[in-house]
């Protein structure tokens, strides 16, 4: 297991450390261990939490269906 600080996180995601931590309270963030008062993640949680986030276009606001078209 190779375990990430919240800074290494930040790094890779490009978000700060503040929005990390909002994530973990409300549960939208990466996987996460809670060690004494230390936050760690695991690459591989962190890793599939980026792959999750993976989008074909901007439109779709969770999934990338596109919805019926209207016949003519």
């Amino acid at each position: 297991m190779n375990l990430l600080s919240i800074d290494d996180v930040a790094a890779l995601t490009g978000l700060s450390s503040s929005t990390l931590a909002k994530r973990r309270c409300d549960g939208g963030g990466p996987a996460f261990f809670k060690i004494g008062r230390q936050v760690k993640y695991d690459r591989t949680d962190v890793d599939k939490w980026i792959a999750s986030r993976r989008r074909t276009s901007t439109w779709a606001a969770n999934d990338n269906i596109r919805p019926a078209t209207k016949a003519a």
